[in-house]
């Protein structure tokens, strides 16, 4: 299995990063125009608005793409996420075979401890947690 390389927390997004180290997924919403974001920033991508904040996701969404990387133990494999909230996020499809995986699975998140110990949220097919 590869190494999972630490997160580089900046300002803006180290509460997403400490909620992951607790196990739950964060998402920024607007206040202002009520849509949600992510990556995480201050800023609404949508109406530039200031007024956000920080709302638990569900974890839960689907497959938009993906492709595996690599052979063997070393191989990975990334995956645009969309997300029930609306988000699109790029992940590791981890738990699973990749020959599996199949555009619009259902997935979940589950969180890997990165080498510094810290979690990265990642995520497996719904079935593969059964």
């Amino acid at each position: 299995m590869r190494k999972i390389p630490a997160p580089q927390a900046l300002p803006e997004s180290l509460p997403f990063w400490q909620a992951a180290d607790q196990g739950r997924l964060l998402l920024k919403k607007c206040n202002a125009c009520g849509r949600v974001h992510h990556y995480p920033r201050d800023i609404c991508p949508f109406c530039l608005a200031e007024d956000t904040a920080w709302v638990d996701a569900t974890g839960t969404g689907s497959v938009y793409s993906f492709s595996t990387m690599g052979k063997g133990e070393d191989a990975y494999t990334l995956a645009f996420v969309t997300l029930a909230e609306g988000v699109t996020v790029m992940s590791n499809l981890v738990d699973c075979d990749p020959a599996r995986v199949a555009i619009g699975a259902a997935v979940r998140v589950v969180f890997k401890p990165s080498h510094s110990g810290h979690a990265v949220p990642m995520f497996t097919p719904v079935e593969a947690q059964e």
